[in-house]
């Protein structure tokens, strides 16, 4: 980390006397369109074909980068129009993913996405279902933080 960065997300700080600071302040500002009430596109491992209407748009880095993206897993990767940025997570940070409507979080080194949990059905073992169903939501809530 530079003492010209935040500590916890590295966004870019203004020098006394720094030349052209509207670069520094702008690039700030796109990193910080990205992080707040984050959304993703996707999970994928080849970095799309980005148009002008992508600006601003992000997607999460999957587990086997390819191209440009190899060495960035698990980063959230931004389109500024001229190319990507990278963001690298930090402990309890939480984005949407489109395609499944769901948060996720990033946790211990890695992100978490809601558990599937299966609805209990008629029968006889329902009891045991809905326990398993009880049990993963709490220990997902215990993960995010929700409860302890």
């Amino acid at each position: 980390m530079s003492v010209l960065e935040t500590g916890r997300h590295r966004l870019p700080l203004l020098a006394i006397a720094q030349a052209s600071k509207e670069l520094t302040h702008n690039e700030a500002l796109a990193r910080l369109d990205a992080l707040v009430h984050s959304v993703c596109v996707d999970q994928v491992n080849i970095p799309p074909e980005p148009g002008n209407s992508d600006i601003g748009k992000c997607w999460l880095i999957g587990a086997t980068p390819l191209a440009e993206w190899v060495g960035k897993s698990g980063q959230i990767a931004y389109w500024i129009g001229g190319g990507w940025r990278y963001l690298a997570p930090v402990e309890g940070m939480r984005s949407r993913i489109l395609p499944t409507g769901c948060d996720m979080v990033f946790s211990d080194g890695q992100w978490h996405f809601p558990p599937a949990i299966v609805d209990p059905i008629a029968g006889a073992v329902v009891d045991t279902q809905a326990r398993n169903a009880i049990t993963t939501l709490l220990s997902y809530f215990r993960m995010i933080g929700l409860i302890t």
